[in-house]
Formats: structure tokens, C-alpha cells, sequence
């Protein structure tokens, strides 16, 4: 009987142990993620914003090399500056083409698609905006978003020609907060408007 009651004993001490060690591990490994959250909130945030930056630049780069004649026959592009295009294309395989304008606005890359209605087609509808990438710092750093090229690989400096457009550049500033370092990032990437005659 002593020998089963010592048994019992060195158990429950165990376990209180056990338990003691697991506290303080867990207490450990909680107080460590939060350091690292504290110290690292910057980059884990610049990270997060490069990461949603560059899929939407991927996903603009496809609707535009995909750019095509309107539903109405209108030229496929329909205005070009140095921080918005505006241009037809079929972003979501149906019958028809729609209007896409791709801009920036404040701190934001914002896509605003336009369907066409009535027959024959007009673009008159209400637009549906989207955010593409938010963080984006192009206005505040003087950082033209969007360059043309004709198809000689000159650089169109005169917006109203709009029909020697056969190449894009974007250039995406990204910075989470400007006032802290790293300094931002620049996300570049290019297109050719394949359905350009």
C-alpha cells in the first residue's frame, strides 16, 4: 500500500510539473510572436501590400494585352495619360466588349468597368469600381504610372494619339508608410495590345 500511495504521488507531481513547463513554454512562444509583431508590423504590412500590388498588376497587364475593338466598333483605346488609360476589352468572356479605365486616385490603383447595353451598343451605363492595389504612393512621389510606346518602341509623349499606342509600361509605387524606412517599392511591368491593327 505505501508503495502504490508513493506512486500516486510522484504522478500528480509530475503532471504539476508538466503542466508548470508547458505555461511557461506557451508563454514563451506568445511573448516572442508579439515581439516579433511589434518590431516587424512595417514589413509585415509593406510585404502584405507588395504581395496584393503585384497580383493586381499581373491581373491589369492580362485585361490589357487583351485589349480589343468595342461592341460598337470604336478604336480599342479610348484615352491615355500618365496616371489613368481608359480602353476596350473582354474581362469576362461573355458576348461583349467592355470599357475598362484603370486610374489613381489618392493612395489607390482603381479599376472602373463600364458594359455595354442596347443595339446597337452603347457604353452609357453605370461604371463598376474596383480597388486594384491599395498603399500606392505614384501621385505623392511624382512617379508617372503609365508610359506609351509606339510600335517603333518610341515613347508617345502627345496623349491625343491614342492610335500609335502598341505598348505600355506601369510603374506601381508601394509604400505602407512613407515616413518610416525601407523606402517604397516600385512594382514595374509591360504590355503589348495585341489586337491592335
Amino acid at each position: 500500500m505505501r508503495h502504490l500511495a508513493t506512486s500516486r504521488g510522484m504522478t500528480a507531481l509530475e503532471a504539476l510539473v508538466s503542466v508548470a513547463v508547458f505555461i511557461f513554454a506557451m508563454g514563451a512562444i506568445v511573448s516572442s510572436v508579439q515581439y516579433f509583431y511589434r518590431t516587424n508590423t512595417y514589413a509585415v504590412q509593406q510585404s502584405s501590400a507588395v504581395t496584393s500590388a503585384q497580383r493586381g498588376i499581373d491581373s491589369m497587364v492580362k485585361t490589357m494585352r487583351e485589349a480589343a475593338y468595342a461592341s460598337n466598333g470604336a478604336y480599342p483605346v479610348v484615352a491615355i495619360g500618365p496616371n489613368d488609360i481608359t480602353f476596350y476589352a473582354d474581362i469576362d468572356d461573355d458576348v461583349s466588349v467592355e470599357r475598362v479605365r484603370y486610374y489613381v486616385s489618392g493612395t489607390s490603383l482603381l479599376r472602373e468597368v463600364t458594359h455595354p447595353a442596347g443595339d446597337p451598343p452603347v457604353y452609357g451605363a453605370a461604371q463598376t469600381s474596383s480597388v486594384v492595389s491599395e498603399t500606392v504612393r505614384n501621385l505623392d512621389q511624382g512617379v508617372t504610372t503609365f508610359r506609351y510606346y509606339d510600335m517603333n518602341g518610341g515613347l508617345i509623349v502627345d496623349y491625343s494619339r491614342i492610335a500609335y499606342v502598341r505598348f505600355i509600361e506601369m510603374n506601381v509605387v508601394v509604400n505602407v508608410d512613407p515616413g518610416k524606412l525601407p523606402n517604397q517599392l516600385i512594382l514595374r511591368s509591360t504590355a503589348a495590345l495585341r489586337n491592335l491593327k
